[in-house]
């Protein structure tokens, strides 16, 4: 007799990222489709960034599915910091699936001009 079996199993989805590095910051892409604004968690603690979201794929009421191919409901991905990166100013936006993090680098790690005196 097989186990009925929950919803959403306790493994989560690896969300596919990119990441982006200029003078002044990086940016991360982050796909999490059928992730919503208010199932998405993002933490900054120390120097690790952690992203969690859960699908929110809700059926129409009164129907009932009969197939499903997504069997994983969670992403889950962290990353280390490195200490050029201002963790306390990451910005967020979440738009169509694909999450962007704006983390700029902290002041000490942007490039400076050093006036030459004569």
């Amino acid at each position: 007799m097989r186990k009925a079996q929950a919803p959403y199993r306790d493994d989560t989805l690896t969300p596919p990222v990119d990441v982006i590095e200029d003078a002044t910051g990086i940016t991360l892409y982050a796909d999490l489709p059928g992730v919503s604004k208010d199932r998405l968690h993002l933490q900054a603690e120390s120097d690790i960034l952690t992203i969690e979201g859960e699908i929110d794929l809700g059926l129409p009421e009164g129907l009932q599915s009969t197939h499903s191919e997504v069997a994983l409901g969670r992403f889950h991905r962290s990353f280390t910091l490195s200490k050029e990166l201002d963790a306390a100013r990451v910005t967020a936006k979440l738009a169509q699936g694909v999450l962007t993090l704006r983390i700029p680098k902290a002041e000490h790690a942007k490039p400076r001009r050093i006036p030459v005196g004569a």
